[in-house]
């Protein structure tokens, strides 16, 4: 169901045909997208920025990377799983009426039609556009002989030396391949006595560049993939040997882990669980589509794939290595402009940010990356480890970076004698190793570190300053929608709120208790936290707003996420558009809500912003006559958020913040220039500009953010 939305079918007397029956049970599967197809869609949108000859080409490039390594994870964890249940033999259909089998299969389809459009697009367009400004991507038969001379030069110093050919045969089993590596399959004939053996040779890219640069025409760039110069001097190798046929594959296996709800120490099973990753089982393997057969039926049968297993790919494989030409230096007319984020007003000043000065004042709203991080969420760390009246410092850690200030700051508060505490999730995928790194840096300074539950997965973002003040405390309050990470924070959309309300902060400090200690809290007094409460609160206030138009009072419900999956909110969506309450989602990724069925969701509008920067925030609002309710947090609504994640969504509640959260949203559902709209056969279609320049919201928020921090410096 991607691509452009089907018309309906025209009877043979050219009269329109009966409307389907609507649907009057609301757990109909008519009523729900496929999780994993409704991903495939929004990848679709990633590679359809990647096809849009609008934007700068080193952008276009970028995205053609982001849609393969986007791809890579998605097998990794969410096909890995559904090859799970089919191996394990579950027939029990989803919400969408599919059984797993039918799931791989119609993945499988998908997939094979979008890598095969990315193929087209990047030796069609991208090369060849790329070649026009200086960057030139050729092949060893493209090359000079000149340029092939210094190639063969560079194989045998640098290239040769770590390569290490492992050929199959008796007392030679095939070799282990590592997950996502790229390699040479190659057939050896022995003159002498006729025998053939199939071999692998590793590319090393992890050591080398997968592009080398060897010399061109003044002022241009050009680069030829190893696998390729590798493929061209195999004699080295083989040395003796007759070369039959050669050919690249690559081969993604299961990275999911699950850790024991019994794991007494969960560092330890943690590290177990990662050791156990790099032998995941076979997903998928993706050979070049002009392998020779006999070279793809011995991979096929040395790993066992079955057919839904093997891809044949067009081009090069593994394009995420795009991203080494997006990095090349210069070429600034092929990127987007740079964008430096600004330091919010109310932290503007000749000494440098007061954040708690600030916050004492009145709540604070940031909006990353147009707010810059280093001056709001990083100045509020620093600044409380410095104060002597702070008495404690308390963080969640999701994802962050190595070159992050914030970890280093709560050894630092630990030195002065502060009470640090950090909650590392040691099960943030993908980051485990880094994750565990810190925990033991900090373990080792003193540092109050907790891993949280086995069960659980911390995702909430928050920090917690405790402040000596008269003859009390007060509680000095962040809380995200993104991780207090660096780098992302320059490329992610995200929130943050910082607070000093009583009733928040006492419940952040319950929820820290929660966390570090053995309780199980009662009640938070004004924010909704998962596993316990969060989507019986979300569902309550969409009740609310129904029960609000019941009465005729004016009633909205806007929505931002991630990210949409959970049947009850779902359902609770659908009552709400069947009491005549519009609903405006906007949806970055998966949404398993079908808009636009009559008498079920015609009030219900879905757009998707995919643009320059991730959009990664959270915002769920909902009008109802006088009254408005705005929430910010780390949770989208999927089950995992909901059951399995410690997630808090906070309140809003000055009104001035609260209508620049709205502003954001409202421009998001506007756009018009890097936005799609989701129809009711699950089909995205990219809007078009509605008047004579078109609408982005992410350019009209660089733009806002800019001018008002130049408005406060221009009243200085």
């Amino acid at each position: 169901m991607t691509g452009q939305p089907t018309q309906e079918p025209i009877s043979a007397v050219g009269t329109p045909p009966v409307p389907a029956a609507v649907p009057q049970d609301l757990k109909d599967p008519a009523l729900y997208e496929n999780r994993e197809l409704s991903w495939l869609a929004f990848n679709q949108r990633v590679l359809e920025l990647a096809e849009d000859p609008a934007q700068p080409l080193l952008e276009r490039t970028k995205f053609a990377a982001i849609f393969t390594s986007n791809l890579d994870e998605f097998f990794m964890i969410r096909v890995a799983g559904v090859h799970d249940q089919v191996e394990a033999g579950v027939q029990k259909r989803g919400a969408d009426g599919r059984a797993p089998a039918e799931v791989l299969d119609e993945i499988q389809d998908r997939v094979v039609a979008l890598s095969a459009r990315q193929s087209r697009l990047v030796d069609g367009e991208l090369r060849p556009a790329l070649a026009e400004h200086g960057v030139r991507i050729i092949s060893w038969a493209q090359a000079a002989p000149e340029q092939r001379a210094e190639l063969v030069e560079r194989y045998r110093r640098q290239i040769f030396p770590v390569l290490t050919p492992l050929a199959v045969g008796v007392g030679r089993p095939f070799p282990y391949i590592s997950n996502l590596s790229l390699s040479l399959a190659v057939l050896v004939r022995d003159p002498a006595g006729g025998a053939t053996t199939f071999a692998r040779v590793k590319v090393p890219k992890e050591m080398l560049p997968r592009f080398v640069e060897v010399d061109g025409e003044p002022g241009t760039v050009t680069l030829v993939p190893l696998e390729e110069i590798i493929a061209a001097n195999l004699d080295a190798l083989f040395p003796g040997m007759e070369i039959l046929d050669t050919g690249v594959f690559r081969v993604t296996r299961d990275a999911d882990f699950e850790v024991s709800d019994e794991a007494d120490d969960l560092l330890q099973a943690v590290e177990a669980e990662l050791r156990r990753r790099r032998f995941g089982e076979v997903v998928r393997v993706e050979v070049n589509s002009a392998m020779p057969g006999a070279l793809r039926d011995a991979l096929t049968q040395a790993l066992e794939l079955e057919p839904r297993q093997l891809y044949a790919v067009d081009g090069m494989l593994d394009l995420n290595d795009l991203w080494q030409v997006v990095k090349l230096p210069g070429f600034g007319e092929l990127r987007d402009p740079p964008w430096s984020p600004v330091t919010q007003p109310r932290l503007q000043g000749e000494d440098g940010p007061d954040v708690l000065g600030e916050m004492r004042r009145g709540d604070i709203l940031v909006h990353h990356p147009y707010d810059s991080f280093k001056s709001s969420v990083e100045r509020f760390v620093e600044q409380a480890v410095s104060d002597p009246d702070v008495l404690a410092v308390k963080m969640t850690v999701y994802r962050t970076g190595d070159d992050s200030p914030l970890v280093p700051a709560l050894i630092r508060a630990t030195e002065r004698g502060k009470q640090a505490v950090c909650l590392v999730e040691l099960k943030a995928r993908f980051d485990e190793r880094a994750n565990i790194g810190w925990a033991r840096v900090l373990e080792e300074s003193g540092v109050h570190v907790v891993y949280g539950h086995p069960a659980l997965k911390t995702h909430t973002k928050c920090v917690l300053v405790i402040r000596r003040e008269g003859d009390g405390v007060r509680h000095y309050v962040h809380v995200g929608t993104g991780n207090y990470h660096a780098k992302t924070a320059r490329l992610y959309t995200d929130f943050g709120l910082f607070t000093c309300d009583e009733q928040i902060g006492a419940d952040v400090a319950d929820m820290f208790n929660f966390l570090t200690g053995f309780a199980r809290p009662e009640g938070y007094r004004k924010v909704l936290v998962a596993p316990a409460r969060l989507r019986e609160g979300v569902i309550r206030e969409i009740e609310e707003t129904v029960r609000a138009a019941e009465r005729g009072e004016p009633a909205r419900i806007r929505m931002k996420m991630n990210a949409l999956v959970d049947q009850r909110c779902i359902r609770a969506l659908y009552r709400a558009s069947q009491a005549g309450v519009p609903v405006e989602l906007n949806l970055r990724g998966i949404c398993c809500l079908v808009p636009g069925v009559p008498g079920v969701s015609e009030n219900i509008r879905i757009v998707s912003v995919v643009g320059r920067f991730l959009e990664h925030s959270r915002i769920f609002a909902f009008d109802r006559g006088d009254e408005q309710r705005v929430f910010i947090g780390s949770a989208d609504l999927m089950p995992r958020n909901l059951d399995t994640r410690v997630e808090l969504v906070t309140p809003v509640e000055d009104a001035a913040l609260r209508d620049d959260l709205l502003d954001a949203l409202d421009r998001l559902l506007a756009d018009d220039e890097t936005a799609w709209e989701l129809h009711r056969d699950g089909s995205w279609t990219r809007r078009s500009p509605a008047g004579e320049a078109p609408r982005s919201a992410q350019r009209e928020l660089m733009a806002r953010h800019a001018a008002r921090a130049a408005e406060v410096r221009a009243d200085e």
